[in-house]
């Protein structure tokens, strides 16, 4: 009927649509490979390793920037961001409008696309690991936040991470055209900390403040409500709180230790240039070139002392 709202819940079709979209995720990351990072390549002519983390980096930004212009589009429509109480108000969220429930679909298909692109990338066997665990972290939490009922909370947090992520591997593609362009390493520190402060600030206000204040506190997962009758334990929301701080905290230091590493690199760098340009102090004193023999009294003589003689010329 006119003026009906459809909101939609997720079920195993859903499988069907992520395996849709995977392939379409390949092609488009064939196609970014292809017309754009493969010719920025040839004029680089980087190194295998540098080649490898350029292309990372390439299709990072490429599906970053998507995200975050897409996300900050949904939070804002929704109605997320100008109402925060939204994020808590009436858990679970189990029925999504299109442009939520889509999104979350575009984004597992994305994370699983990135198994088989291990493959066809031919990505060096010591970064498969960590590419693994960033995927799994990536699916881990998408998954989690849409089939627990958390997609607006998820949202949020998506949006900040792609954020930083952003960032870091722009940061990265300069570096790799001009390694003497290290300015947007310092646009990615500030954003990072910021983005770190906001994560945190949105997990005290929804987890301390927002789900025990839940109208249905009763364990329900036909209604898909897994977490309020956990929350209003104040031991159990507490041991929460306290993990996701420890949690931050450890990604905090991880990071300040990177940065001063990085600076005390950097600085030690700039002296070495320093002491390798500066002049030096000491005079270098040219040795005098001598004739056969040495002088004495303005007169040249013969090693053995005795002054040479004229030849006398004899007349013909």
């Amino acid at each position: 009927a006119e003026g009906e709202l459809v909101q939609y819940h997720y079920g195993l079709k859903d499988l069907v649509t992520i395996l849709f979209y995977i392939f379409i995720a390949i092609t488009l990351h064939a196609v970014v490979q292809e017309y754009a990072l493969d010719k920025i390549n040839r004029r680089l002519h980087l190194s295998k390793v540098k080649h490898s983390k350029f292309n990372e980096s390439g299709q990072l930004v490429a599906f970053h920037f998507t995200s975050v212009m897409w996300c900050l589009y949904v939070v804002v429509t929704e109605g997320y961001i100008s109402n925060p109480r939204s994020l808590w108000e009436n858990y679970p969220h189990v029925y999504l409008p299109f442009q939520v429930k889509f999104f979350y679909l575009c984004q597992l298909a994305y994370w699983l696309h990135a198994l088989p692109e291990l493959y066809f990338q031919k990505v060096r066997k010591e970064e498969i690991p960590r590419q693994l665990r960033c995927i799994t972290l990536y699916l881990v939490h998408i998954a989690g936040a849409y089939l627990l009922n958390l997609t607006r909370l998820g949202l949020i947090l998506l949006l900040l991470q792609y954020l930083a992520e952003f960032f870091f591997h722009m940061a990265r593609l300069v570096y790799f055209t001009d390694e003497n362009n290290e300015k947007l390493f310092n646009v990615w520190a500030v954003v990072f900390v910021v983005t770190r402060l906001f994560t945190l600030t949105l997990y005290i206000l929804v987890i301390g403040f927002g789900l025990p204040r839940v109208e249905s506190q009763a364990l329900d997962p036909e209604r898909g409500n897994f977490f309020s009758f956990l929350f209003n334990n104040i031991l159990f929301r507490m041991s929460v709180l306290l993990l996701v701080c420890l949690f931050q905290a450890s990604v905090m230091w991880r990071f300040i230790h990177f940065q001063l590493r990085r600076w005390r690199e950097y600085w030690n760098e700039q002296s070495s240039r320093k002491r390798a340009t500066a002049p030096s102090t000491k005079q270098q004193t040219k040795p005098l070139k001598r004739d056969s023999g040495y002088h004495e009294n303005g007169v040249v003589k013969a090693e053995n002392g005795t002054s040479p003689r004229t030849k006398k010329l004899k007349s013909p």
